[in-house]
């Protein structure tokens, strides 16, 4: 089944963390109404017996990075000249 992936960016030089949007991630089933493998023609009340009607459970990863956070990084750069 189809489900969202959320990222929240941890930036270790700053302290910052930056969360991404969420992104759909598509199971590729023909049994999920969100897949793009759907049929076309899959539709109500038939649709609601057969096929998945909802998103499994988002995945969170919150990466550590060895850097600056983007607005940290902008204004480093402006600092220089």
């Amino acid at each position: 089944m189809c489900r969202y992936r959320h990222v929240r960016n941890q930036y270790l030089r700053c302290g910052h963390a930056e969360s991404l949007p969420p992104v759909e991630i598509q199971c590729g089933s023909t049994h999920c109404k969100f897949s793009p493998n759907h049929p076309p023609g899959c539709a109500p009340p038939s649709c609601t017996r057969t096929c998945n009607q909802y998103h499994l459970f988002p995945e969170h990863y919150n990466p550590t990075i060895d850097s600056y956070c983007s607005v940290c990084t902008r204004a480093r750069s402006r600092q220089r000249y």
